[in-house]
């Protein structure tokens, strides 16, 4: 899961997005609504997390931007301002959610996962392909009913393996999905990662692996 947090104080915005990260998101970061808009036009993210009072261009404008565009990301309005009127204007702006500060983080967290949930083209809750079963919400990974203890990033390269099944994710596009924008194209950090996947799952194995197209989720061959 892709995550645009999008927050000019620089500390809260920081916070947030480690915090995210370690729930397993990829996040890249923005201060204010020239340089998210500029992102939004490269990346494609499930979830916008939004300060409203930005430099550059405005929260209520950029959320407008957002909600315009075709397979748009969902957008959580973060501000300060949480009266009830300020609520009803951000969401007759076009936001799907509206936390106030200060909150709970743990709330945040849940939000977002809720809003990717309901994105229209968000697939179901539990992902299921060659005996593996993975739940995002509840962060539970099987193969053939044995749990599987995975780290942060192994869940969620599984997680976008499953989604893309039985389709195939290049590196690249794995960089994309599962790290950030400050991930380093020309590292072996993809690789490595999957051998320890691989090496958690067990035999017989159900990631391949074809040259020049990437990886993907297979069934275990028979025998």
């Amino acid at each position: 899961m892709r995550i645009l947090v999008v927050e000019d104080a620089r500390s809260l915005a920081e916070v947030v997005a480690e915090g995210l990260r370690d729930q397993g998101m990829a996040v890249d970061l923005a201060h204010d609504g020239l340089e998210a808009a500029a992102k939004l036009d490269v990346n494609a993210y499930e979830v916008v997390v939004l300060d409203r009072d930005l430099p550059g261009i405005h929260g209520d404008v950029l959320c407008q931007m957002i909600t315009g565009r075709d397979d748009r990301p969902m957008v959580l309005m973060l501000t300060a301002a949480g009266a009830p009127g300020d609520r009803v204007s951000g969401l007759t702006l076009g936001a799907d959610d509206y936390l106030a500060k200060p909150f709970h983080f743990p709330e945040l967290v849940l939000r977002v996962r809720g809003l990717a949930r309901r994105r229209p083209s968000a697939r179901a809750r539990t992902l299921r392909a060659a005996g593996l079963e993975l739940d995002p919400v509840r962060r539970t990974a099987l193969r053939d009913g044995r749990p599987l203890a995975l780290s942060v990033k192994e869940f969620a390269v599984l997680e976008a393996l499953l989604r893309a099944s039985p389709g195939f994710l290049s590196a690249e596009e794995l960089l994309e999905q599962v790290w950030d924008e400050n991930a380093d194209p020309f590292t072996n950090t993809v690789t490595v990662t999957i051998g320890r996947l691989r090496r958690k799952l067990g035999g017989p194995p159900v990631i391949t692996t074809t040259p020049g197209v990437g990886y993907r989720i297979a069934d275990a061959p028979d025998g």
